[in-house]
């Protein structure tokens, strides 16, 4: 696919902004259920070394999941454990080595880790020694890349890191990081309680390109107390001054019924929809024109950059950590609430400390929940990771690869999506489904239509599309 464009129609946009999945799965994790255990998981696991050792290289995504922080970020949606003492990090941390042996017995040793991610929480929450630590218990069990091609990415946080931090992580073999802005705005910072001056932020990222990191990535959020157009216009000119190679601009979701620390955010203090709109027409414009491609999804990234180029390829995919370059990877998550898919099932790890520390003790894998997927699933997984990923549907290739006759299998979403087609959204052919520069902004709707449990769900909470 060619760098997509995209075009704003407010009219069009508002008349579609409704609640739906982000699709960092198909099917979400709202199908995710019970009946899966650790006996499934390992099941999956032997299933995927088979394919391995038959000639289909099956490398390894890690995911650590680092859930503490010193402070709450009032507009924050994650699992997380809020405490200033840093020593509870050490049990949580001694479980979590042992959770790397526990997985590293069901994986064949030659499967190389193409990708690893420490996520959280807060992951620089760990002491230096706590991080060495963890990435030698990893290395000792799994097979890590030592020759800096990985992409061994970390989030971190502007307001506690130093140039010796950095400098530690990137000698732990970290090419890549992610940092949260949201707002450079005062006022804003204030609201939502992430006090980060523009000094801290543009710290890290001088310093992290002077260590050699490959990659950095900006998080923003637009729909935040107090923000205006005219307020994020600024926040916009002091990012792309800081030219990050990836940037998200998201859609804050105001959910106090779901996530507590929220209901510290007074909603009168929310910007209305059509500022909303304005802000977001307003960043596509700004980023779009300082060069950077619109991935999908509130995501840009510049032109260089492994995900624009991915896409170009057709080889751009989305997982739990939003979209990626590795669709080839089987991805092996440790920590509470952490998602991972091995094969083709996907599982998630037990939610809370108490239990998680209680099933590791007892030698078992914390796997409380998860999902086999069927046919059908992986056949909807593919519709929908295409359009998600590439804005266009081959729909040949969807036949030949599981036995269907499109026209047929589909007819109900062929027909609900000829009112998209009506409005421009996109165009059906024979043989494509082409997602149009209109309508790249409302994938998610189109991505919808395709989505079978959606169909059957009678009440579940989801953002807007927009």
């Amino acid at each position: 696919m060619k760098n997509a464009t995209i075009e704003f129609d407010p009219s069009l946009i508002q008349r579609y902004d409704k609640a739906g999945p982000r699709y960092t799965s198909y099917p979400t994790a709202v199908q995710f259920h019970e009946n899966f255990g650790e006996q499934d998981y390992q099941r999956a696991a032997e299933a995927s070394n088979l394919l391995h050792r038959q000639g289909e290289p099956r490398p390894l995504s890690l995911y650590f999941h680092i859930p503490f922080c010193s402070k709450v970020c009032f507009f924050c949606g994650c699992s997380k454990v809020v405490t200033k003492f840093r020593d509870r990090a050490a049990p949580y941390l001694d479980r979590l080595h042992q959770e790397i042996a526990l997985h590293a017995k069901l994986f064949d040793d030659d499967r190389t880790v193409d990708q690893l991610h420490w996520g959280g929480g807060t992951p620089t929450f760990i002491s230096h020694e706590e991080m060495r630590a963890l990435m030698e218990a990893t290395q000792r069990h799994f097979k890590l890349r030592g020759d800096d091609t990985g992409e061994y990415s970390i989030e971190i946080d502007p307001r506690e890191i130093d140039g010796e931090t950095l400098s530690v992580l990137r000698g732990l073999g970290f090419n890549r990081i992610s940092l949260g802005v949201q707002d450079f705005d005062p006022k804003v910072q204030q609201a939502v309680n992430r006090i980060q001056p523009e000094a801290q932020t543009r710290g890290a990222i001088t310093g992290a390109r002077e260590l050699g990191y490959k990659s950095i990535s900006v998080d923003l959020i637009y729909g935040l107390p107090f923000q205006t157009a005219s307020s994020f216009n600024t926040t916009l000119d002091k990012i792309i001054d800081l030219s990050p190679d990836r940037l998200s601009v998201f859609n804050y979701a105001h959910l106090p019924g779901m996530f507590k620390p929220q209901r510290r955010i007074n909603a009168q203090d929310l910007p209305s929809p059509q500022e909303k709109l304005a802000i977001l027409q307003q960043a596509i414009e700004k980023l779009t024109t300082a060069g950077y491609v619109y991935i999908g999804m509130d995501h840009f990234a510049k032109p260089d950059d492994e995900l624009a180029i991915a896409q170009r390829e057709g080889k751009l995919y989305r997982n739990f950590q939003g979209y990626s370059t590795h669709a080839d990877c089987d991805l092996i998550a440790m920590g509470i609430t952490a998602i991972g898919k091995v094969g083709n099932a996907f599982s998630q790890n037990v939610k809370t400390l108490e239990q998680y520390y209680a099933v590791i003790d007892s030698g078992h894998l914390p796997v409380y929940r998860g999902l086999a997927l069927s046919g059908d699933d992986l056949l909807r997984q593919k519709v929908i990771s295409e359009l998600i990923c590439h804005f266009d549907l081959h729909i040949p290739a969807i036949e030949q690869a599981h036995g269907i006759v499109f026209a047929d299998y589909f007819a109900t979403e062929l027909q609900e999506l000829t009112a998209m087609q009506d409005d421009a959204l996109l165009e059906i052919r024979p043989d494509r489904i082409t997602v149009r520069p209109i309508g790249r902004l409302l994938i998610r709707n189109i991505c919808m239509v395709f989505d079978k449990y959606l169909r059957q769900q009678t009440r579940q909470a989801y953002s807007k599309v927009i």
